[in-house]
């Protein structure tokens, strides 16, 4: 158990929650279709009926968490289908961002994707080297840096807030994909190199290619 029942329903323990939940969901702890029972959840994480009710909307809105009218809650289905819907929604998303953080984008903003890149190559090295869970969150987190900091520029607020959530939903396949070993990290590095390269060269045909080509390996890692 992680809180002590009679902890404060406060807005601080509804995130930790809600974070508990998603690390174990994003990990199979939770599995796909699971019904997610409160007195259950409470018996595991703690909190109270309110503050867990409250964290499984949080997941709700991000897509990981189903709530059924008179049925309470499950974790949301991640079959082949369900990815290849996210895939098609993250590619109009982050197109549709990446063309417009191309044309707004600032020397700052610049800064701030080599950053990302940067940080990304060593939680892949990281990640190659131990794949333990925390090395594989930080992966995965690298992994939304980098995507996020690129889109960054485009300057709306609903797209980077929708683009978040549709890769927050990819994070379970990605996650399996690491611990199955099907990830080619050489390929990987290759694609994040020429996307940053198009990127910075505010090459809008290249980039676009490249942001496909990175989604598209979420289908499949082997590419």
């Amino acid at each position: 158990m992680i809180f002590r029942q009679g902890s404060n329903d406060d807005e601080t323990i509804v995130h930790m929650l809600a974070s508990a939940l998603r690390r174990d969901i994003s990990f199979g702890e939770l599995r796909p279709d699971q019904k997610l029972k409160i007195n259950e959840l409470r018996t595991r994480y703690g909190g109270s009926n309110h503050s867990m009710r409250e964290a499984l909307r949080i997941l709700s809105s991000e897509g990981l968490v189903e709530a059924t009218s008179q049925r309470g809650f499950r974790v949301t289905s991640a079959t082949e289908d369900d990815l290849r819907d996210i895939a098609l929604v993250r590619s109009e998303i982050e197109k549709i961002a990446v063309c417009l953080a191309l044309q707004k984008g600032d020397v700052a903003w610049e800064g701030r994707v080599v950053a990302a890149h940067h940080a990304l190559q060593k939680a892949e090295a990281a990640v190659r080297e131990t794949s333990d869970d925390l090395t594989a969150l930080e992966w995965d987190a690298a992994c939304w840096g980098f995507s996020a900091a690129i889109i960054e520029g485009c300057d709306s607020p609903r797209l980077i807030q929708m683009h978040r959530r549709f890769f927050d939903q990819s994070r379970r396949f990605r996650l399996a994909q690491l611990r199955e070993g099907q990830i080619d990290f050489d390929a990987r590095k290759l694609r994040q190199k020429s996307l940053l390269d198009a990127v910075l060269e505010r090459n809008e045909a290249q980039a676009l290619k490249y942001v496909q080509n990175e989604i598209d390996a979420d289908l499949n890692p082997q590419i």
